[in-house]
């Protein structure tokens, strides 16, 4: 039987031997950076803090509604990415929920919003990190989400076209 190494092979679970490639590693980072933001956004949610009461600028429904379904694509999107063989899909996944995240922001920039995101929800005063701390910190793991997951993409593509 020939040897064959991981970076011949397209698909593979995350948390199985993928975890000493690159995509593998960055996918399973994705998932865990998606299931810490979406339970904090459910839990916040929950919360009674008067910032839910308020209308999202894009979607017009309470902060508290968006966060919780938000929390639950995220988690979906964690779960999904951890339990499937096929990691061209979670890449693709994770690039399109980070898209999603970008033209929000880029909406709400353009309408101008000047609050925080609360992307941690109250995750971040938990914690004791600023508002705007915790808003440059999600934009960082936004352009991180974003970039590592174009990255896997190309490289798939790449690999498909040499098969």
């Amino acid at each position: 039987m020939p040897n064959i190494t991981l970076e011949s092979q397209p698909d593979h679970k995350v948390l199985g031997r993928a975890a000493s490639t690159f995509a593998g590693k960055f996918l399973f980072s994705a998932c865990v950076i998606f299931a810490i933001t979406g339970i904090a956004k459910i839990l916040s949610s929950l919360g009674s803090a008067k910032a839910l009461l308020e209308l999202d600028p894009i979607f017009g429904v309470q902060f508290r509604h968006l966060m919780f379904a938000v929390g639950v694509v995220e988690i979906g999107a964690s779960a999904f990415c951890i339990a499937s063989a096929r990691t061209r899909v979670a890449a693709l996944l994770v690039a399109w929920l980070s898209c999603l995240f970008l033209f929000y922001r880029l909406g709400v920039w353009w309408l101008g919003w000047k609050m925080p995101c609360h992307c941690l929800g109250t995750l971040s005063d938990s914690i004791h990190l600023a508002p705007a701390t915790a808003d440059n910190l999600m934009k960082v793991v936004l352009a991180y989400l974003l970039v590592g997951s174009v990255v896997c993409l190309v490289y798939y593509r790449r690999q498909a076209r040499e098969s």
